[in-house]
């Protein structure tokens, strides 16, 4: 199931034995989109946008992995495999106003958003600052 597997599958280990486990949501279709920014004025809404090709993009979510440290109530944390659906990732850039990057980062509050970063910005941004 390639990198699927590794993110989703709760029994998978990466051979460390503190290894964080990210709450990912696979951001799948345009009509988890729709409901974003309504779902974001309740709580923040994260995306992680990644290309599955890209050696950068695997580092960066490997060292934002690492570095997760949020409790699962925080944030709904979105992961969009870009490659596998492209048009979902074109619309975020569309509805959000953003230029499309891989890999990025966007967290949206209120149905705007906040911040966002790409390639290694992404490891300086602190996600409790903005939620």
């Amino acid at each position: 199931m390639g990198i699927f597997g590794g993110l989703f599958d709760k029994s998978s280990t990466s051979g460390e034995g503190d290894s964080v486990q990210v709450p990912w949501k696979p951001l799948v279709s345009e009509m988890q989109l729709d409901e974003l920014p309504l779902r974001s004025k309740e709580r923040a809404q994260v995306i992680f946008k990644h290309s599955t090709t890209c050696g950068i993009s695997r580092m960066v979510l490997n060292m934002f992995t690492k570095e997760f440290d949020l409790e699962a109530e925080a944030a709904d944390l979105y992961f969009l495999d870009l490659h596998a659906h492209r048009d979902v990732s074109n619309s975020v850039a569309q509805r959000f106003g953003v230029v499309h990057q891989s890999p990025q980062l966007l967290i949206i509050k209120n149905g705007e958003v906040t911040v966002h970063a790409s390639h290694g910005e992404i490891s300086e941004i602190s996600l409790k600052d903005y939620l």
